[in-house]
């Protein structure tokens, strides 16, 4: 038993990217890299002058009609990447997609993937 009380981290990652690799040994691998999304906070800037104004309300209204202005609501961070053999990718028993996301359980020393729908 341990002398710690056993604390529960829980959180969202989806994956981001996974690539093809070799390790120094030269076996195939998996690196997958598993990002947290946050939402960005909305700051109410107050511009100074008139002209800063119309110049904040015309960049809004971009953003909402031409694509490539996208509107970002979310800020991705890195949080988990996976170097992994094909042997140990195997072995874990999870097949990560691109996108998908997970829900990952931090707890007595170990992690946990449970796939959300």
């Amino acid at each position: 038993m341990s002398p710690f009380p056993s604390v529960v981290y829980m959180f969202q990652v989806r994956v981001h990217k996974i690539e093809s690799i070799r390790d120094p040994d030269g076996n195939l691998g998996k690196r997958i890299e598993l990002i947290e999304e946050r939402p960005i906070p909305q700051f109410a800037i107050r511009p100074q002058s008139e002209e800063a104004r119309v110049v904040q309300e015309v960049f809004q209204a971009l953003q909402q009609q031409l694509p490539i202005f996208p509107a970002r609501a979310q800020f991705a961070i890195p949080k988990i990447i996976l170097f992994l053999t094909e042997e140990e990718y195997e072995s874990l028993g999870i097949d990560f997609d691109v996108n998908q996301v997970y829900e990952i359980t931090l707890e007595n020393q170990s992690i946990k993937f449970r796939k959300t729908s």
